[in-house]
């Protein structure tokens, strides 16, 4: 018979969460020699997606981990809140375009829908007209849940291109429409992935666009992310017979790599140039350039413009100047300008001097000038205008922790802000500068939140082991108490990097709304303070961002906001590595891990079709080597260590983090814990990165591990009742 092992949660019915320790995985180790050491893989097996052993198993923890969430009575709260939220809302809005003709395009979903569909209409105030439901594509096909990932529209608004994928697949499938008559080339262009490879870029004439096309459609390919061409692609011919024109087969004198990723920049119709980008994952990249007329008419004499040393970035035309960002001798960076045809990018003109602690954003060339935004420590925005040779500092609406522009273009004075925060739902504004006012113009209703009215902010700075001062969001109820009794969910991420701004997060919100306390850990490797925060959590510095997690979550425990017993912490993606490597090197600092779509054996990320060699480094070198293994979580699993209860999730279609990453880690995890915490793989079957989805099933995703959390960390409302034992 069977034994199965309990586990107590004082005060409340123990649930059976170690009966996966009767199905662990199969392990066939395989040991392998890097530089002189070995290294065992107890798990490789597990990385053969076409043994039906491995997805068996997958598919039997997913089972059972869906037997113990359906244990708890609130599983669903999240779920049900989030479209509960919806429905009141009405409708949202997402995607939008507007033309140089002033034709709205954009994504809208009503409450009781479960994918959004593409609608346009002429002016802000024109009448709303549906174009497309991702529903009637291929609906005579069973099996099929298209969500609508990605529009763009010409330039005069005639034609638009419209991406779709499903089932959290990034590899796309593009239709034409024709918006007056609403007609559907019947060409369809499958080998790209528009929402996620720089989008679609059509030509001035409105006759085709720009894509980046990938070389294969198998998706598991080690070749998928390689050696991808900008092809120019005409409305109405065949897709199979576009005109590569940028690629490393079609300007070999280019020297481009088969892991860059060739791209034409953004564009202006009545630019003369096209700026092509080398994009791989460092912050500066090589830029060529080439006339329009030039590449149109199938020549290839692409030109040299930026090199990585210039460290330009941001790119854009203005007349016969290049406008870019640069970090070129500064900490942060400035904003600059010049000449198109002699450009000297490490001596530009300076229109915008370094600022003190505040890190130039974005920016937009309008007729009036140029509108900037900046941010601090990644969570203070401030929005500016460099009009003739002055600095114009404009008061938003609200103080916000996030700032985006949206223009027609340098020879257009119309501006448009959108303004967000932790507390703050985004908003829409058109901005007049004449009169120095903020005109709402949005697109979606602004939902009333009584629930969260008392929701507060703090922005605080913690000190690190080494005295470097981590930028730590606190959102929380403003009657909260530091009592250490707080329940905390910890997120953080820390990589290529990108930076967590402040946005209207209802599953933060959420977390609060039940006596709960958020804490956004700004880690190194992200870019809250610039280039140099990246450096420092990468290849040999990347230790820093798991340790800047660790002194955080210390701080928060010193100073009595939590305690260890209520501490959960939350890493998504690359986030994997800090959320891996804090619990394999602190188990007891953390009650709950929740690693989503983790990377958690980056040793071997290399051999998968998205491995980030030049972000995490490669096994090929020596010294990265070393660096690979240190912030490999798989490999810092030890046999007896009693590890905290962890929730792992994977996309059996993820293209960014292949599924056996997370598998591996949950196997070998479960089969060398010795604690009493239980450790659950769910897999989703229907997903892959988290995107491409459904809301409902991404709401319902998140729900489970919140659910999870809150279960281990004690909320009352979260406990299995005495009764299910019967």
């Amino acid at each position: 018979m069977r034994k199965l092992i309990f586990v107590i949660i004082t005060g409340f019915y123990i649930l059976p969460v170690h009966a996966q320790k009767n199905n662990l995985a199969p392990s066939k180790p395989v040991t392998e020699d890097y530089f002189g050491v070995k290294i065992v893989d107890e798990y490789r097996n597990l990385e053969d997606l076409q043994n039906p052993i491995t997805t068996n198993w997958m598919q039997s923890q997913t089972n059972y981990t869906n037997s113990i969430l359906n244990q708890i009575p609130k599983r669903n709260f999240y779920l049900e809140k989030r479209l509960e939220f919806d429905k009141r809302q009405g409708y949202s809005v997402s995607d939008l375009k507007v033309t140089h003709n002033d034709k709205y395009f954009y994504l809208k979903k009503n409450g009781d829908e479960k994918v959004a569909k593409l609608y346009y209409r002429n002016g802000f105030s024109g009448q709303e007209v549906l174009l497309y439901d991702p529903i009637n594509y291929k609906n005579t096909e069973a099996n099929h849940s298209f969500v609508i990932n990605y529009i763009s529209p010409c330039w005069d608004g005639s034609k638009i291109a419209i991406s779709m994928s499903e089932k959290g697949k990034e590899l796309a499938e593009v239709i034409v429409m024709d918006v007056k008559t609403k007609y559907i080339h019947p060409e369809i262009i499958t080998n790209t992935a528009p929402a996620t490879m720089d989008g679609i870029k059509w030509i001035d004439d409105n006759s085709g666009f720009f894509y980046v096309a990938f070389s294969t459609t198998d998706s598991a390919s080690l070749d998928f992310y390689k050696n991808t061409r900008t092809v120019l692609y005409k409305i109405g011919t065949d897709p199979a017979k576009v005109m590569d024109v940028f690629s490393a087969k079609n300007n070999p004198d280019l020297n481009i790599t088969d892991d860059q990723f060739p791209m034409i920049l953004d564009f202006n119709i009545d630019d003369q140039y096209y700026i092509g980008m080398l994009v791989d994952f460092e912050s500066y990249r090589k830029t060529f350039i080439i006339n329009k007329n030039d590449l149109l008419a199938g020549k290839k004499n692409w030109k040299s413009f930026s090199i990585p040393g210039d460290k330009a970035k941001n790119l854009d035309f203005q007349k016969d100047k290049v406008i870019f960002l640069s970090s070129y001798h500064t900490t942060f960076n400035k904003l600059c300008k010049t000449n198109i045809t002699n450009p000297n990018f490490k001596n530009a003109e300076i229109l915008v001097s370094e600022k003190k602690d505040e890190i130039i954003k974005s920016y937009r060339a309008t007729k009036d000038g140029i509108y900037y935004t900046t941010t601090k420590n990644g969570v203070e925005a401030n929005l500016y205008l460099y009009k003739d040779g002055k600095d114009l500092s404009i008061k938003l609406p609200y103080p916000s922790g996030n700032i985006g522009l949206q223009c027609k273009g340098e020879n257009d004075s119309d501006i448009w802000i959108t303004c967000s925060g932790w507390a703050n739902e985004e908003q829409r504004f058109k901005y007049d500068l004449k009169t120095n006012t903020f005109t709402p113009e949005n697109l979606a209703p602004i939902a009333d939140y009584p629930e969260f009215e008392d929701i507060a902010v703090n922005e605080i700075t913690v000190k690190a082991r080494d005295g470097e001062e981590i930028p730590v969001s606190l959102i929380y109820n403003k009657n909260s108490k530091k009592n250490s009794k707080n329940l905390v969910l910890i997120d953080s991420y820390g990589s290529y990097g990108i930076s967590n701004n402040p946005y209207f997060s209802k599953a933060y919100l959420l977390w609060v709304l039940q006596g709960g306390m958020v804490a956004v850990a700004h880690v190194r490797g992200g870019g809250e303070k610039g280039e140099r925060w990246r450096l420092g959590g990468y290849k040999k510095t990347k230790p820093n961002t798991w340790k800047d997690l660790i002194d955080c979550t210390e701080y928060l425990i010193k100073e009595k906001y939590t305690s260890k017993e209520k501490v959960a912490v939350w890493g998504a993606s690359a986030g994997g590595i800090t959320v891996g490597r804090a619990m394999t090197e602190r188990p007891d600092l953390f009650k709950v891990v929740i690693a989503e779509v983790g990377v958690m054996n980056p040793l071997r990320d290399e051999t998968t079709p998205n491995g980030q060699p030049k972000e995490f480094g490669t096994v090929k070198d020596p010294k990265e080597f070393k660096d690979l293994l240190e912030m490999d979580a798989y490999h810092h699993i030890e046999k007896g260590v009693k590890y905290p209860a962890t929730f792992i999730t994977g996309g059996i279609n993820d293209q960014r983090v292949i599924v056996w990453e997370p598998v591996k880690f949950a196997a070998k995890l479960m089969a060398n814990d010795a604690s009493v915490n239980p450790k659950l793989l769910k897999i989703d079957f229907e997903g892959g990165h988290g995107g491409n989805i459904s809301v409902a099933q991404r709401y319902s995703n998140l729900g489970d591990m919140f659910a999870f959390a809150l279960w281990q960390l004690g909320h009352p409302d979260y406990q299995p009742k005495e009764n299910t034992r019967k």
